[in-house]
Order: C-alpha cells, then sequence, then structure tokens
C-alpha cells in the first residue's frame, strides 16, 4: 500500500508526496583546501516509492556515493536526508544500523552469501540475527517471485552465478524493506543471468510493490527501471522516464559527446 510522507523540501516549504527516500542539498567532500574533491554538490532527489530507478553517469560522477550516503552506508558532509519519515542524517551509530537493518535491504556485484548456509538459510540470515520470525506467507512469495522454488536446500558452492544472485535478491525482499539498493548488482553475471535478475527485479516492483535503487552503466539494464537519473560531476543533471536501452544509450552518447567538447 502507498503512504504519503509529509518531509519539507529545501527552502522551508511542506508537501506531502509518496517518497521512499528523500536528499536534500546533500553535499560529500573527501579531504580539504586544495586537496578536497566534491563527490556529491548540493543534491536534491526524491525516490518514489513502489518504483524502480536507475541511477548513471560517469567513473567519477558520484552515482555511487549517492546511493551510498541515502542508504546510510556513507555520511553526507551537508544537508539531509530521509529514509521514510525518518531523518538518517540525524541518527546515531546505533539507530543506524537498527534502522539499516529494519528498513533497508542492498543487493551488491558481490553476492555475499555464506558458503557453509543453503539458500534458504542465506535468504533468512539477517532476519535471524536480528531475532525476527519471517512471515511464511511472503517468504514463499519471494522465493516463487525470483524463481529459487527448487533450489533452497542448495549451497552457494551448488549454485550458478546467476541463482546466487537470485539469493541475495530474496535476501534483500525477505525482510519486506522500505527501499531496496544495488550497486552494479549485474555486473558479475553473463547477458542471460543478468536479464534474469533484472527482470525479478521488474517483478518485485510491479507484483510485490517493491522500491528500487540501482546503480548502473549499462542501458540495457536501465531500461528496466521506471526512471533513470544521469549524474555529472555530482550533480543530478537529467532524468528520463520509461527508458529504452536505445534511449539511454543516446542520451549517454550526448553527455559524452558534451564532455569532449567543454
Amino acid at each position: 500500500m502507498t503512504t504519503a510522507v509529509s518531509i519539507p523540501k529545501s527552502g522551508g516549504s511542506g508537501e506531502r508526496t509518496a517518497v521512499a527516500a528523500r536528499a536534500r542539498q546533500v553535499t560529500k567532500a573527501y579531504g580539504s583546501g586544495e586537496t578536497r574533491v566534491v563527490a556529491l554538490d548540493a543534491v536534491d532527489v526524491d525516490i518514489e516509492r513502489g518504483r524502480f530507478t536507475a541511477i548513471m553517469g560517469p567513473s567519477g560522477s558520484g552515482k555511487s556515493t549517492l546511493m551510498h550516503c541515502l542508504a546510510g552506508l556513507d555520511t553526507v558532509s551537508d544537508g539531509r536526508i530521509w529514509v521514510g519519515e525518518t531523518e538518517i542524517t540525524q541518527l546515531k551509530d546505533k539507530k543506524l544500523t537498527q534502522l539499516r537493518r529494519d528498513k533497508i535491504g542492498f543487493i551488491f556485484q558481490a553476492y555475499n552469501l555464506l558458503p557453509t548456509l543453503n539458500a534458504a538459510e542465506n535468504i533468512t540470515l539477517p532476519m535471524d540475527i536480528a531475532g525476527r520470525k519471517a512471515d511464511p506467507q511472503w517468504l514463499q512469495r519471494v522465493v516463487e517471485t525470483v524463481g529459487l522454488a527448487g533450489r533452497l536446500k542448495h549451497r552457494p558452492g551448488q549454485l550458478s552465478g546467476g541463482q546466487q544472485q537470485r539469493v541475495a535478491v530474496a535476501r534483500a525482499l525477505a525482510a519486506r524493506p522500505e527501499i531496496i539498493f544495488g550497486d552494479e548488482p549485474t555486473g558479475n553475471l553473463d547477458s542471460r543471468a543478468g536479464a534474469e535478475i533484472l527482470g525479478f527485479l521488474r517483478r518485485s516492483v510491479d507484483e510485490l510493490g517493491q522500491t528500487i535503487v540501482m546503480v548502473t552503466h549499462d542501458p540495457v539494464a536501465a531500461s528496466y527501471a521506471d526512471r533513470v537519473l544521469y549524474l555529472a560531476d555530482g550533480r543530478i543533471v537529467d532524468e528520463m522516464r520509461d527508458p529504452t536501452a536505445d534511449s539511454v544509450l543516446e542520451r549517454m552518447k550526448d553527455f559524452d559527446a558534451r564532455g569532449r567538447t567543454s
């Protein structure tokens, strides 16, 4: 079910919008003085609830930094970030760790599965650590969505790379997080396995109401999203709705051409 949250926008005005995460005037800088590098430069962004958002940009554009800050994996130098109605930029480490555990799911290029546990145990591990019981009906629906019904007793070493990433996707979905962040989640997979994972992520949005944010450099991967955000030099410089692989590729070529002539 979609809910509305009220969070002030920059400038102090308020609005009610269905958002899963929001950043206002977020800056992230490393170093100081002449060695200071600005990775994010006063970024404003809303991540829409129940939608699939892709973040793209050239190397060094700040796309992974933005995702890490939105997910509470990295601190900001200035600005404010909310996940749901909670401002994470004001949280102490213990509360932030709890919020990440309870509200956020992660899918990385490396599958991060424990080799001694089978697929089912890997899927429920975060909830087991938190002392929470998985909802059996939801868990079954997740397993069916990612096509793992016949592989739950297999350990990671008995699974292909694509199947291992399905386990990682199911693990992220199983706890019903507010939002899932994926950092190049298909980067280690061949095109067929990558397409399967992207299809599962798309289905989790369409059928399970999940919110997903994915960093990618791949126009085909981005075409599975509802919306693509383009970063350059630490700023969001463009966005595209209902992308296709061809339209994303053409937009990227435009940015490359601008970069060569600037």
